[in-house]
C-alpha cells in the first residue's frame, strides 16, 4: 500500500537575476520514508529546500503539506506548518540550555510563568522517545557538533513536525557518530515522519534512504527507489555522463610521481607538538601527491597545521630542499613556497563579503605585501587563468563569493593558492561537502598539479579518494603515524582500513 503523501512541490520555478536555479521541479516527500535529494553542486538543492521551507518565495508552482496548498512568507509559516529544518551547521542557542533549546517556544507554562522543571521534564521525554540520554540542564554548547543536531531532531518532535529537513548533517561527523544519527532518523521515519537527507555520501544514501530524487541543473531528472537505482547509474544521472572521467583520474594519479632519488621539498623528521600530535617523519617530492589517512580525531589536520607553520611544533626539524628551514609562521612557508588550504573553508578559507575576484588574489597580494598592490591587469591575469582553468562558475569575478556553490567556492580556494605558485601545497579535505562532480574537476586538478611537479599533500576523510589519487600513504591513528603505504594496483580502502584498526604497520 503506497506511503501517505505528506509534502508535494509541483513545478517549483525559481529565477534569480541572470539565473534560473529551478525550471518545473516536483518532489513528493511521503510519510514514513526517508528520501534522499541528490545533485552537484549547483544543481538546485539548496534553493529547492529553501522553497520548502519558506527561505524563498517561488515565482511558480504550488507547495502542499497535509493536502492542504501553501505559501510561506518565511519560515515560521514552514514550521506551523509541520516542517523541520536541521542544518549541517547547526542554528540553536549555544548559550542557553538541553532542555531550552529543546523546548523554545513550547516551553510548559504555569500560574506564574514558564514552569521550568515541567519544561526540563518534557525536554527529556523528547529527547528519551529518540533513544537519547542527554542531561536537559547542560549547556548546548557543552555538547559535539553531532549531539547538538540529535537535540535539534528532537526539537522538531516537540514541534511536532511531519517533514523532518536533514541539511548535510554528517559531513563533520565520524562514524560512531553518523551511526547514532541514523538510529534516531530512523525512529522519527517509524514514528510517521516524512525525512528530507541532502548529502554527498553515496554510502550513507544506499544505507538510510528509502528513495532518491535527483536533480541537474535546476530541473528534476528524475524519482527512483534506492533498492532500483544501482550506484554507479545514480552517479551517472547525476552527472549526465559516465563514471570514465574518475577512472582516468586514478590511471593518470598512478602514472604521475617522484622518482626516488629526488631532493624532497619538505621533509620533517620527529616533528610534534606536545598534546597535539607525537613525532612524525615524512617526505614529500616533486611531482608526487601524498595522502594522510586516518580516522577523525588521528592528527591529520593536526600535521598539516605543523607543517605549514600554522601552529608551531616543539621538537624535531625540517628541510627544505635539503637545507634546514624553520617553519615558524604562515608567512615563513609561503616564502618556502608552500601553500595551505584549510579544511574549514568558511572560517578560514573564503572572505565571504568579498567578491570572487578578491578572493582569489589575496595570497599573491599578502605574498607581495600591501604596500605593493597588484594592479588591475595583473588581478584580471590570476582570475581569468584560475577561473577557466578550474571551471569557476558562474563565471562572474565580480560576484559574492559566499553566493556561490560549495564546489565553487572550493575552486577559487585552491586557485587563489595556485596563483602564489607553490611547490609543495597542503590540501585538507579539499573536496568534503562538494558533489560528485566537482570532487572530479578538483582531482583532476590535482593530478595536473603533480605532472606539472608540484608536491601535494592531500587529506580527506574519504578513504576511496585517498587511495584513489595518492602515490604514497601515511596512515595516522592516536596522532601517530603508524604506516607509510606505496600505493599499487592491489592496495585498497580495506587494506588502509585493516592498518588503523590494527595500530601497526602490517
Amino acid at each position: 500500500m503506497p506511503s501517505t503523501v505528506v509534502a508535494e512541490l509541483r513545478d517549483i520555478t525559481i529565477a534569480f537575476p541572470g539565473v534560473k536555479a529551478l525550471d518545473g521541479v516536483d518532489l513528493v516527500l511521503r510519510a514514513g520514508e526517508i528520501h534522499a535529494l541528490m545533485g552537484e553542486n549547483g544543481a538546485g538543492k539548496s534553493t529547492l529546500i529553501k522553497a520548502l521551507t519558506g527561505v524563498y518565495a517561488i515565482d511558480s508552482g504550488t507547495v502542499e503539506v497535509g493536502g492542504r496548498p501553501r505559501r510561506f512568507s518565511g519560515t515560521a509559516d514552514a514550521q506551523a506548518a509541520g516542517i523541520a529544518t536541521v542544518y549541517q551547521e547547526v542554528n540553536l542557542c549555544t548559550n542557553l540550555s538541553v532542555g531550552e533549546n529543546v523546548m523554545l517556544g513550547r516551553e510548559v507554562r504555569g500560574r506564574l510563568g514558564i514552569d521550568w522543571s515541567a519544561t526540563h521534564r518534557a525536554a527529556r521525554t523528547a529527547l528519551e522517545l529518540l533513544g537519547l540520554q542527554i542531561d536537559t540542564r547542560t549547556s548546548l554548547s557543552s555538547h559535539s557538533i553531532a549531539v547538538q543536531q540529535l537535540i535539534a531532531i528532537a526539537r522538531a518532535t516537540v514541534l511536532e513536525s511531519a517533514v523532518l529537513v536533514l541539511d548535510e548533517p554528517t559531513s563533520s561527523l565520524d562514524r560512531s557518530e553518523v551511526e547514532q544519527l541514523f538510529a534516531v532518523v530512523r525512529r522519527m521515519r517509524d514514528t510517521g515522519v516524512a525525512v528530507l537527507f541532502v548529502t554527498h555520501f553515496l554510502d550513507q544514501v544506499y544505507e538510510l534512504c528509502d528513495r532518491i530524487t535527483v536533480l541537474r541543473n535546476g530541473r528534476r531528472v528524475g524519482e527512483f527507489p534506492t533498492a532500483e537505482l544501482p550506484r554507479r547509474e545514480l552517479v551517472s544521472t547525476m552527472l549526465g555522463r559516465e563514471l570514465a572521467r574518475l577512472e582516468a583520474i586514478e590511471d593518470r594519479a598512478l602514472a604521475v610521481g617522484a622518482a626516488d632519488s629526488t631532493v624532497p621539498v619538505l621533509r620533517v623528521e620527529d616533528l610534534g607538538r606536545k598534546g597535539v600530535i607525537a613525532g612524525a617523519s615524512l617526505e614529500l617530492r616533486p611531482g608526487e601527491i601524498v595522502g594522510l589517512a586516518g580516522l577523525l580525531g588521528s592528527g591529520r589536520t593536526e600535521l598539516a597545521r605543523l607543517l605549514y607553520g600554522a601552529d608551531r611544533p616543539d621538537a624535531g626539524h625540517a628541510e627544505v630542499h635539503g637545507r634546514p628551514a624553520r617553519l615558524s609562521s604562515p608567512r615563513a612557508a609561503l616564502a618556502h613556497r608552500i601553500a595551505f588550504s584549510s579544511e574549514d573553508r568558511r572560517s578560514e578559507g573564503i572572505i565571504p563579503d568579498l567578491s570572487v575576484r578578491e578572493n582569489l588574489v589575496l595570497a599573491v597580494q599578502a605574498q607581495r605585501g600591501w604596500a605593493r598592490p597588484l594592479s588591475r591587469t595583473q588581478q584580471d591575469a590570476i582570475v581569468e587563468r584560475y577561473m577557466t582553468s578550474l571551471g569557476v562558475q558562474p563565471p562572474d569575478a565580480g560576484a559574492l563569493i559566499r553566493n556561490l556553490s560549495g564546489g565553487n567556492q572550493q575552486k577559487v580556494l585552491l586557485g587563489r593558492w595556485l596563483a602564489t605558485d607553490p611547490e609543495l601545497i597542503i590540501l585538507d579535505e579539499p573536496t568534503r561537502g562538494i558533489d560528485v562532480g566537482a570532487k572530479a574537476e578538483i582531482q583532476r586538478a590535482i593530478t595536473d598539479l603533480a605532472a606539472g611537479g608540484v608536491a601535494v599533500l592531500f587529506i580527506s576523510s574519504e578513504l576511496e579518494e585517498v587511495v584513489r589519487i595518492s602515490q604514497r600513504i601515511y596512515v595516522l591513528q592516536d596522532r601517530h603515524i603508524i604506516a607509510q603505504v606505496v600505493n599499487e594496483e592491489d592496495i585498497d580502502v580495506d587494506d588502509i582500513v585493516a592498518l588503523i584498526a590494527e595500530g601497526t604497520a602490517a
